[in-house]
């Protein structure tokens, strides 16, 4: 299930608000101004597979979202645990880059085919935890201050859309917030 923990920005201690209520989450979000959808999971996608097999597989679904919203872009693509010796060290490395408290111009929507994935919204002195798994689409508005993790361990395939061809594009804070608030691997050991 979705996970919605909400905590004050200064205060990491005392969770404000810790729920899997669909309506109550998407309601909270919505004050944000941020989109929260489920959609029904494909099952049968290859343990590695495509941009192209993903998408083909919520074909329906992206086409609505393409033309409601207006991306020019879309793709789609997966982390997976691997026994290659350097996959942990690769992980590791882009998991602590999207730890760093960072905006963008452009919304960021996320549609998790498989696995999980936690967004912190960094909003009003507020930071809004939202674990999303597969089903869930997420976007963060344009300019909202957030970061991802994806755990110690990730393995998710998510869907992403863009406005433009640049695709994604980071402005950091430089603050790390992160560093004080429940990891992804904390908020799944709370469900």
């Amino acid at each position: 299930m979705t996970l919605l923990t909400v905590w004050a920005d200064d205060d990491p201690d005392i969770a404000l608000v810790h729920t899997e209520d669909g309506d109550e989450i998407a309601a909270e979000l919505k004050r944000l101004g941020v989109r929260f959808d489920r959609w029904p999971v494909v099952e049968g996608l290859p343990a590695e597979p495509t941009s192209d097999e993903v998408l083909a597989a919520y074909a329906e679904h992206v086409r609505r979202v393409v033309d409601t919203e207006g991306y020019v872009l879309v793709d789609a693509l997966y982390l997976t645990p691997s026994d290659d010796p350097e996959w942990a060290a690769k992980a590791g490395e882009a998991r602590q880059k999207f730890l760093a408290e960072h905006t963008h111009d452009d919304d960021e929507d996320r549609f998790f085919a498989r696995g999980a994935g936690a967004f912190y919204l960094h909003v009003d002195g507020k930071v809004y935890a939202v674990l999303c798994e597969a089903g869930d689409l997420l976007s963060v508005p344009a300019n909202t201050t957030h970061w991802f993790d994806m755990g110690t361990r990730p393995d998710y395939v998510a869907i992403r859309f863009f406005h433009d061809d640049e695709g994604w594009v980071g402005n950091f804070t430089g603050d790390r917030p992160a560093d004080s608030f429940a990891d992804f691997d904390t908020l799944v050991a709370t469900r």
